[in-house]
């Protein structure tokens, strides 16, 4: 039955025509700025399965990485300064002027739900971190993919969240799942909503969504900024390079700090997750002050690199860039400017 449930709600004629209202809606889908491809084609694509779940174990950590438990009241309470936490791959927790976000929540053992083979997390017991968050005033939601939309994940977290603002098109996934729909609230790209003195406001990303064979690009991706009246943070969402990184730059920048997306890239699916450089251009382009590379740290989803190369390279190319860096390890609370940038993952083999 929970096999079943994993793929969330199905589309129907009447929410064709409510997305279809979208500017980003076109020829009967969501679409990119700018076009996105799979290099791989169809004939290839059984290699790449094959190289996918070829050597997984050179991949990940010898043994498990150790989270840090929330040390609620340095946590808690009303700053002018956002407290973030980091719990690998996207999953962040962030206190903002006393408001609790939680952004793409994928706390679950397996980013693979629906395929034969398990593709474990690098941590153990992740989902018993839910037990000890406080209670969560809103989820942002970028997109419907299973690493970042985990049905294990937000079924655990769904009594203590008051509000999720998710993607175009996400919110069939959670009413399908028994959310309250009053509770879900959608966001096009741009849409920006103000609460509590801080503005949030959903940005473009050069990506994909869905979660089956016929559901792709039925719903929208992105990412996600967060002006708190201080400061001002973004997270980039998963996607590939493009002229919206400037663009957003522009419209909403600069950024006291950013999330950058910068893991599980590959030649193969080049134009939708970025590269350790490119993720610090992209940083640059859009104006960012400070950068911490996420979408890592979690999982082996990509054959071509290393579970530590994604770090490795983005510390390289913020050096080369005279970029600042943030590199906190995961469960560890960190603010903008007071970031840890000690190459943690070098204990780990």
């Amino acid at each position: 039955m929970i096999f079943g449930k994993q793929f969330g709600g199905k589309i129907t004629k009447g929410l064709i025509e409510r997305y279809s209202q979208s500017p980003n809606w076109r020829d009967g889908c969501f679409q990119n700025y700018e076009k996105a491809t799979l290099s791989a084609d169809l004939s290839k694509m059984p290699g790449v399965i094959y190289k996918q779940l070829s050597n997984r174990s050179a991949r990940q950590p010898a043994s498990p990485l150790p989270v840090a438990k929330l040390e609620k009241e340095d946590f808690m309470g009303t700053s002018d300064r956002i407290r973030m936490v980091w719990y690998g791959h996207s999953a962040l927790l962030l206190n903002v002027n006393g408001m609790i976000i939680l952004i793409d929540p994928m706390l679950g053992p397996n980013t693979t739900p629906i395929a034969p083979i398990p593709t474990r997390r690098f941590s153990e017991n992740t989902l018993d971190l839910i037990d000890e968050f406080p209670e969560i005033d809103i989820v942002l939601l970028s997109h419907d993919h299973y690493d970042h939309l985990d049905y294990a994940s937000v079924m655990k977290l769904q009594p203590k969240v008051k509000q999720w603002w998710v993607a175009l098109g996400v919110k069939r996934h959670l009413e399908s799942w028994g959310f309250h729909p009053e509770k879900v609230v959608e966001f096009d790209w741009w849409d920006q909503k103000e609460v509590s003195g801080m503005d949030i406001t959903f940005t473009p990303t050069r990506h994909f969504s869905g979660r089956g064979l016929t559901d792709r690009y039925k719903s929208l991706w992105g990412g996600w900024v967060i002006n708190s009246g201080t400061e001002k943070i973004w997270f980039s969402g998963d996607g590939g390079f493009g002229s919206h990184f400037e663009e957003i730059g522009k419209r909403l920048g600069p950024f006291d700090f950013g999330m950058m997306e910068c893991g599980q890239y590959n030649v193969d699916w080049h134009d939708i997750h970025l590269f350790p450089e490119e993720s610090v251009k992209a940083a640059t382009l859009g104006g960012v002050r400070e950068v911490m590379p996420v979408h890592w740290a979690g999982f082996s989803l990509s054959y071509q690199h290393t579970w530590k190369e994604p770090a490795d390279q983005f510390v390289a190319a913020c050096i080369k860039a005279e970029l600042s860096y943030a590199l906190p390890q995961l469960g560890e609370i960190f603010e903008v400017n007071k970031s840890p940038n000690k190459r943690w993952w070098d204990d780990f083999n």
